[in-house]
């Protein structure tokens, strides 16, 4: 019996601006998103006699129906193909949930990535990008992920050198999940103080974190932190005990910080031990080949 495995890793971003926003109600942005080694694990194989999709997780709270992004992106890929499906995907989870890391939006692209191999449909990458458009902004990025520049809605993607690997400490707030539909909603320009400088990112991603620093940002910290303000206050302990960095990824909640070794990284998880969050160290990851 046939098995794909396909790894689906986690996403920061390093620069998210929102430029406006757009006739169909989404908003465009400008953003430098990065691939990060923290993954969930994609197993898929032959379904049941019964026929169809089926989805199991080691997350017993994780919906295994048809809302969760890796089933659709199997039906959806089975509609495109014209295939009557029959397999079962496993999601070994690790990434944290509604934590703004892509989670479901980077399993949804492994689906689309194994699925084309257990079938042998032989579509090209860019093909699984458009497919992925279709259900989720990010699921283009985690097709291939690396270092991209994104824009329009966080479709249209321009890749980047990778950029040097980088220690990464996440931190997500336990039991606290925000909604990225709220976030974008209830974003106001006129909040924003500093702004990311994202050409000049680009510019200097080639001298990795020390370099890229100051020209770093997130607009969205502006709704999502005076809501949450715990979020604030995990980006000071980490700075506090020794991150160069630290911001919160996408519409948040998790905040990740950069640090020059791996011993300082383990400093920094420690020192957020009474605060009720979950946590990983990791790096940056260069694009998949």
């Amino acid at each position: 019996m046939t098995i794909i495995k396909e790894t689906a890793y986690a996403k920061i971003n390093l620069g998210l601006n929102i430029l406006g926003k757009r006739a169909d109600g989404y908003h465009d942005v400008s953003m430098i998103m990065q691939s990060v080694g923290l993954c969930d694990e994609i197993t898929i194989s032959k379904g049941s006699s019964d026929g169809g999709i089926t989805i199991s997780t080691n997350l017993p709270g994780l919906s295994c129906g048809t809302d969760n992004l890796a089933y659709r992106a199997a039906a959806l890929l089975a509609g495109h193909a014209n295939i009557n499906p029959n397999v079962h995907i496993a999601l070994n989870k690790n990434i944290f949930l509604a934590a703004g890391l892509a989670g479901g939006s980077s399993d949804a692209a492994a689906v689309l990535r194994g699925l084309n191999r257990y079938w042998k449909l032989k579509l090209e990458t860019y093909e699984l990008e458009q497919l992925g458009a279709q259900l989720g902004s990010d699921i283009p990025f985690c097709i291939e992920g690396g270092t991209m520049l994104a824009t329009g809605r966080g479709e249209m993607l321009t890749k980047l050198a990778d950029m040097p690997e980088t220690h990464v400490v996440l931190a997500k707030p336990l039991n606290l999940e925000v909604s990225t539909a709220w976030v974008y909603k209830n974003y106001n320009a006129g909040r924003v103080v500093n702004a990311p400088c994202i050409w000049q990112l680009e510019a200097r991603l080639a001298g990795g974190g020390h370099a890229i620093t100051p020209y770093m940002g997130n607009v969205l910290e502006t709704v999502t932190i005076p809501a949450h303000p715990v979020i604030a206050s995990i980006k000071a302990r980490m700075l506090g005990a020794g991150a160069y960095y630290a911001m919160m990824s996408g519409s948040g909640p998790t905040v990740f910080a950069f640090t020059d070794t791996k011993e300082t990284a383990e400093k920094v998880q420690a020192a957020l031990d009474d605060y009720t969050v979950e946590t990983a160290i990791t790096t940056t990851i260069g694009r998949m080949k």
